[in-house]
């Protein structure tokens, strides 16, 4: 092992509000050839452990929260509440885009939107994750929703719902943008999509255990008249199960600095791993906040890109997960018979995952692993407008809607963009930030697509998904060529000035590490 830097630069004050929420973690210059190949497998190991399971578990349940809905509507959710018209859609659409809304007081229908919250709400917990602390924001945030996704069980209305809903998506936004500030402070560029990908597969690992329980509830409810709704015994079970986790967060879940399992040498040695990314560490106590890299997030094209494409991943993945089990019902099936016959879908999900995640570990494959992933998609859900409405074409039709499966994995993928692609630690937050308000603008939009007036089959919100597939396969392969040629034009510029590869990457990690931009630093390369 090189040798070791001799201390710990000395703590400052806790008077900065920053630094008594977590262990101190201030540390001089290090790099990569620092510590040995042994000692960096030791602590990726330990980190595995600790981090992915939690995140897993983490994610599914907020995925089971925020589109439990679906199922619930399988139990008269919507007859309970009074749902009308698009009512029940509004409900998908308030978790993403956290919007408020004015109402006449004689049909309480949303008339106009007032704000867009979800823009104003991002950004601010962005701010608080880089000024404080990341898990610790996101567990009392995590406890919160779970008080509310419980609350639930007592609306009777449509005023009640929308007023929980709304809170609940306030209080959800936080945990995926939270996810890749923890994975980016953690792991190497090489490591962000596949360890991404697992707790990416909780969408439908966690979804598979949830279908089950849901489907015990029901099963219960329905055979059994104990007075309580299956749809409010399912928000007990998931309000109480996010109370819970959010412990198990506070206490472990976190960037190095964050929190207490590993030791102040381990917190040196993840430093130093992360270190070839070029993209800067998790190092400093106090993060300043530098306006002209929020102005660099905005000027720069990939930002629109990943702002494009989101929105349209987001617009089918949107309508599909609240009315996915509506449409299901469409081929014929009954209510328990849709939440069954959901599980094959996904469980083949979290192959496509694994495998997708196996595949990235080949250089700039990602790309090309969302568009190949678009085009069954695209062609299950044009089938399934298309097709006939008799029951006859019920397994086709179960065939074809299996096809979408594989789109799942796009949003995650575009999501690397920030960990992978992004340098300069305010740059990556507002990215982050401008990423996730695509993600709560492309869901919102999507469950609006399924008008009550198209009921049961939804033709048109059919046509509508797969048209935004087509679109996001132009957008994708666009954005590829664009950093293609990126890369190309600083290659050349090395090449000019007489550098080597191994120069290139040593002089990217140091300029990495003075927090400066992937635009600023030339010697940062992008990975498609």
């Amino acid at each position: 092992m090189s040798n070791q830097a001799s201390s710990l630069s000395e703590k400052k004050s806790v008077s900065d509000a920053d630094e008594t929420v977590f262990p101190q973690a201030e540390f001089d210059e290090v790099h990569e050839t620092d510590y040995s190949e042994e000692q960096y497998k030791r602590l990726l190991k330990k980190m595995d452990w600790f981090l992915l399971p939690l995140m897993w578990v983490a994610y599914g349940v907020q995925q089971a929260d925020k589109t439990g809905i679906s199922t619930q509507a399988l139990f008269n959710f919507r007859q309970d509440n009074h749902l009308v018209g698009q009512q029940y859609s509004w409900l998908s659409t308030l978790v993403e885009s956290r919007s408020s809304f004015l109402m006449q007081t004689h049909d309480l229908r949303p008339v106009s939107f007032i704000s867009h919250t979800c823009e104003v709400f991002e950004f601010p917990m962005s701010y608080l994750m880089q000024r404080v602390s990341v898990g610790k924001t996101l567990s009392v945030l995590m406890f919160f929703w779970g008080v509310i996704v419980l609350c639930t069980a007592f609306a009777h209305n449509w005023a009640g719902l929308m007023f929980l809903r709304t809170l609940q998506g306030l209080f959800e936004c936080t945990i995926s943008p939270s996810f890749l500030l923890i994975i980016g402070t953690w792991y190497k560029t090489s490591e962000h999509a596949s360890r991404s990908i697992i707790w990416g597969t909780a969408n439908s690992g966690f979804g598979v255990i949830v279908s089950l329980c849901m489907y015990a509830i029901g099963d219960s409810a329905t055979k059994h008249d104990s007075g309580l709704a299956a749809w409010k015994g399912i928000s007990f079970f998931l309000g109480g199960t996010t109370i819970l986790l959010s412990f198990f967060c506070w206490f472990l879940l976190g960037t190095p600095r964050e929190v207490a399992w590993v030791s102040k040498e381990e917190r040196r040695i993840a430093q130093a791993r992360i270190v070839s990314n070029k993209t800067g560490t998790d190092h400093h106590s106090r993060r300043e906040w530098k306006k002209d890299q929020i102005l660099e997030a905005f000027l720069d094209p990939s930002t629109w890109f990943l702002f494009c494409s989101v929105v349209l991943a987001g617009l089918p993945n949107g309508g599909i997960t609240s009315f996915g089990s509506l449409v299901y019902t469409s081929f014929g099936f009954t209510s328990l018979e849709t939440i069954l016959y959901d599980i094959p879908r996904q469980a083949m999900s979290i192959v496509w995952f694994l495998l997708v995640g196996y595949l990235c570990r080949f250089p700039n494959m990602r790309f090309w692993l969302m568009l190949f992933s678009i085009v069954p998609g695209f062609i299950g859900l044009l089938a399934l407008a298309l097709l006939p409405s008799s029951t006859h074409y019920r397994w086709i039709k179960f065939g074809m809607y299996f096809m979408t499966m594989t789109t799942n994995i796009n949003g995650l993928l575009l999501w690397m963009h920030v960990p992978s692609n992004v340098g300069g630690r305010t740059k990556k937050s507002a990215v982050s930030s401008i990423m996730f308000i695509a993600y709560c603008v492309g869901n919102a939009g999507g469950s609006q697509f399924f008008r009550a007036t198209d009921a049961p089959r939804y033709i048109p919100a059919l046509i509508a998904c797969s048209i935004c597939l087509a679109l996001e396969f132009v957008f994708v392969l666009t954005w590829r060529i664009y950093l293609a040629y990126q890369n190309y034009i600083r290659d050349k510029a090395a090449e000019a000035q007489g550098l080597t590869m191994d120069q290139v990457k040593q002089l990217g990690a140091e300029n990495g590490e003075k927090d400066i931009t992937d635009r600023e630093n030339p010697h940062f390369r992008y990975s498609y």
